[in-house]
């Protein structure tokens, strides 16, 4: 038979197995946040890009322009053909490598 004294500790290991799991799983949610705005920010730089070109400016320069000052750096952008931007998500973990991510678009007749 089970005394209530024989349940004693057990919040503090569900706490210590819970804690790190939450942990685990709000930096997952952070990292795929970063990513999924990283993702977002390529695609509009690419289409920024790919209006300049459209209209016979420089279509690296516009693509840059658009992207945040902590992509911009290290971000590749390729003005030829569909303008392409590449760029990495920084990790929020430490260790874990930074996250390749691109966008290409380009603008045709008709588009604009």
């Amino acid at each position: 038979m089970l005394h209530p004294s024989d349940d004693r500790g057990q919040a503090a290991v569900e706490l210590v197995v819970a804690v790190p799991l939450l942990l685990a799983l709000l930096a997952l949610a952070g990292q795929l946040a970063v990513a999924g705005y990283a993702l977002w920010a390529a695609g509009d730089a690419a289409r920024a890009g790919a209006r300049a070109a459209h209209v016979g400016g420089d279509a690296e320069r516009a693509a840059l322009s658009a992207l945040p000052d902590w992509l911009e750096r290290g971000a590749e952008i390729d003005p030829e053909g569909p303008v392409e931007v590449r760029l990495r998500a920084p990790a929020l973990v430490p260790g874990v490598p930074p996250i390749p991510l691109g966008a290409a678009t380009e603008l045709g007749a008709g588009e604009g």
